[in-house]
C-alpha cells in the first residue's frame, strides 16, 4: 500500500505485525496501539504497549516479539469485533529504543486475518530519519465497517511524546517546588461588618487521578544479561513471568546428523516451571506435572497460573512470584520444557517478560536453539543480601538418555533434589 491509502479489512481477529531487518547497530522497536474517541484516549487504559499488554475490553493485546532469520517482529492481536462502539480509531504505532527509525531497515506493518492467515493489508515505511516514534497505520470505522489506512507519520519525541499527544498521562520524575520568597504582610485595617453566613453547597466529589503510565522497560541481552529488581523499584507486590511463543502449523526443526525433521503443530505444549530454594533451605519445584502449582500466600510464594498451548502474551504460560516475601527467597530458576508436540526447541522463537507490579518491565528473547533440546533455562533470580537480581540464562540443555528435563536442569545448577515420574 502507498502512504495515505486505505483498504477494507474484515471485522474479525487480526494479527498486526510490525517487522524490520535486524543487524549490528540496529536499535530495537516496540509496537503499541491507542484506542481513540475524538482523536484522544478516554483514559490511560486505552493505551496498549509492553507495560500494559491487554486492553480491558479484550479487543487488543500485545503478543510480544520474535527474532528469526535476521528478521524481528513485534505483534499485536486486534479483534475488531470486540472494539467498543464508542471507539472511532485504533492507532498502530511504534517507538525505538536506543536509536532512531532512520537506523531501522525494511520497516513494515502487515495486517493478517488471524484465522485464515491471509494478508489483508501491508505498508512498507520508507524515508525515516531522526524519528523515534512512528504512527504506521490505523483502523477506522466507515459506515459500520472497518478500514485500514497506511499513515507513516513520524515523531521526534519518542513514545512519551506520541502518548502525550493522544492524551496519555506519562509518569515523570517529581521535581522540588521552587523556593518562595515571603512578601511583607499588608497593613492591618479595620474589618468591614460581617455579613450573615450563607449556606454553600459542597464541591462535587471527583475521583482521585489515576496513576500515570510508566514507559520505562529493560531488555536483557548477551552483553547486558542481568538487572537488579531493587534498583528498578520492583521489590514488592507480584512479579509475573510470562513466556510467549509463536505456534506454527508445521515447520522443520533441528535436523542433526541423522537428518531428521522436527515438526511442531498446533498441539505444541510448553510447560513453564520454576525450581526454588528458600532462605531456610527448603527446595522444590513449581510445575504442571503432579499439579505442583505452588501458592502465593504460603511457601513457596510462587504460583503457576495455568497450562496454556497458545503462546499468547495475554494468556500463555505465566508464573507469579510474591515479592512481598522476597526475604524468604534464596534463588529461583525459571525454565521451560516441551511436554508434547515436538522433540526440540529448534526454530521456535520465544520471548520472556518479567513484569513487576512496581518498576519497569524486563524482557528478552531466547537465543536460537542449535541442539536437540527439549528444555531451556530462562532466568535465574537470586537474593544477594536483599538485592533481587534477574539473570538472563537462555540456555538449552540436552538430557542424557533416560534423564528427565527437570533432573537435567537440577544437575546443571546443583539443586540437589530427588525426582520421581509425574503426570499432568
Amino acid at each position: 500500500m502507498p502512504k495515505g491509502s486505505n483498504t477494507p479489512v474484515p471485522t474479525a481477529a487480526l494479527r498486526v505485525e510490525l517487522g524490520w531487518r535486524s543487524g549490528p547497530g540496529v536499535p530495537d522497536a516496540d509496537a503499541s496501539a491507542l484506542l481513540l474517541v475524538g482523536g484522544k484516549v478516554r483514559t490511560d487504559g486505552d493505551f496498549v504497549f509492553y507495560n500494559q499488554p491487554v486492553h480491558s475490553s479484550g479487543a487488543i493485546r500485545h503478543e510480544g516479539k520474535q527474532n528469526a532469520g535476521g528478521r524481528v517482529t513485534d505483534t499485536l492481536l486486534v479483534d475488531l469485533a470486540r472494539v467498543e462502539p464508542a471507539i472511532e480509531t485504533v492507532i498502530l504505532a511504534a517507538s525505538t529504543d536506543g536509536g532512531s527509525f532512520g537506523q531501522i531497515p525494511d520497516l513494515y506493518i502487515e495486517v493478517r486475518d488471524a484465522a485464515q492467515n491471509t494478508v489483508a493489508a501491508r505498508f512498507d515505511s520508507t524515508g525515516a530519519s531522526v524519528e523515534t516514534a512512528f504512527v504506521l497505520g490505523e483502523f477506522y470505522r466507515r459506515q459500520g465497517a472497518w478500514k485500514f489506512r497506511a499513515v507513516g507519520q513520524g515523531y521526534g519525541t519518542g513514545l512519551e511524546g506520541l502518548a502525550t499527544d493522544y492524551g496519555i498521562s506519562v509518569d515523570e520524575p517529581q521535581q522540588a517546588a521552587p523556593a518562595v520568597t515571603p512578601t511583607p504582610a499588608p497593613p492591618v485595617t479595620a474589618a468591614p461588618p460581617v455579613a450573615p453566613p450563607v449556606a454553600v453547597p459542597p464541591p462535587p466529589q471527583t475521583a482521585p487521578p489515576a496513576t500515570p503510565v510508566r514507559l520505562t522497560k529493560v531488555t536483557l541481552t548477551k552483553a547486558a544479561p542481568s538487572v537488579s529488581l531493587t534498583k528498578q523499584g520492583g521489590t514488592s507486590g507480584h512479579l509475573r513471568v510470562n513466556l510467549n511463543w509463536q505456534v506454527r502449523k508445521q515447520f522443520s526443526g533441528w535436523a542433526g546428523k541423522l537428518g531428521r525433521a522436527v515438526a511442531m503443530h498446533d498441539d505444541l505444549d510448553l510447560d513453564l516451571c520454576a525450581l526454588f530454594e528458600l532462605s531456610d533451605g527448603r527446595k522444590g519445584v513449581v510445575q504442571a506435572l503432579g499439579n505442583a502449582f505452588g501458592s502465593l500466600h504460603q511457601p513457596p510464594y510462587i504460583h503457576l497460573d495455568g497450562d496454556d498451548r497458545t503462546g499468547a502474551v495475554a494468556t500463555g504460560e505465566n508464573l507469579t512470584v510474591n515479592l512481598d516475601h522476597r526475604n524468604d527467597f534464596r534463588r529461583i530458576l525459571v525454565f521451560v520444557t516441551i511436554y508434547e508436540g515436538a522433540r526440540s526447541f529448534a526454530d521456535l522463537n520465544a520471548t520472556v517478560t518479567l513484569q513487576p507490579q512496581h518498576g519497569a518491565a524486563i524482557d528478552f528473547s531466547l537465543d536460537e536453539c542449535t541442539v536437540p533440546s527439549p528444555v531451556c533455562v530462562l532466568a535465574l533470580i537470586t537474593n544477594n543480601g536483599g538485592d533481587l537480581v534477574v539473570q538472563r540464562e537462555s540456555r538449552f540443555l540436552v538430557p542424557e538418555r533416560g534423564v528427565s528435563p527437570q533432573r537435567t536442569v537440577d544437575y546443571a545448577y546443583g539443586w540437589g533434589m530427588t525426582w520421581t515420574p509425574g503426570r499432568k
